[in-house]
């Protein structure tokens, strides 16, 4: 497996371990992790800070050019919130671990002109749909159902 996949993989065990969702993110330049980051929405009271925006959070403040030189790898296939930062920040390649579980805005990232890659990676499957039939009222709040 990707070594940055998998990083992303660990930030969403992170994330259940601590009794939140198991979606996990990392913002990789130049072959280097940048940011890391899980869902944290229930650890901290927060509205925003699914996996993507919480590694986008923690790469801290970065010039445009290193996020039109990045790549983002998420566990989920990216909500529109996720993918409006995508957009906002011009970074150009998103690897997604599944989309089985939620399928995000991929044909609004691509139709801008992101390269998607989804891995349908079996791992990131199975902590979706255990947590989904384990916590089936958590997961729609994180989606706004």
């Amino acid at each position: 497996m990707d070594a940055f996949m998998q990083a992303a993989i660990d930030e969403a065990r992170v994330g259940i371990a601590e009794g939140g969702i198991p979606i996990g993110s990392v913002l990789v330049h130049q072959g280097q992790i940048i940011g890391r980051g899980h869902n944290r929405r229930v650890q901290k009271g927060s509205t925003v800070l699914h996996g993507e925006m919480d590694a986008l959070e923690n790469a801290g403040r970065q010039p445009a050019s290193i996020y039109r030189e990045s790549v983002l790898y998420t566990t989920l296939s990216p909500c529109p919130m996720c993918s409006g930062a995508i957009l906002l920040y011009g970074i150009p390649k998103v690897i997604i671990g599944e989309n089985r579980s939620f399928l995000g805005e991929e044909a609004h990232l691509k139709s801008r002109g992101v390269e998607l890659t989804v891995l349908d990676d079996p791992t990131c499957i199975e902590l979706m749909r255990r947590f989904m039939a384990e916590q089936p009222s958590l997961w729609n709040e994180d989606i706004g159902e």
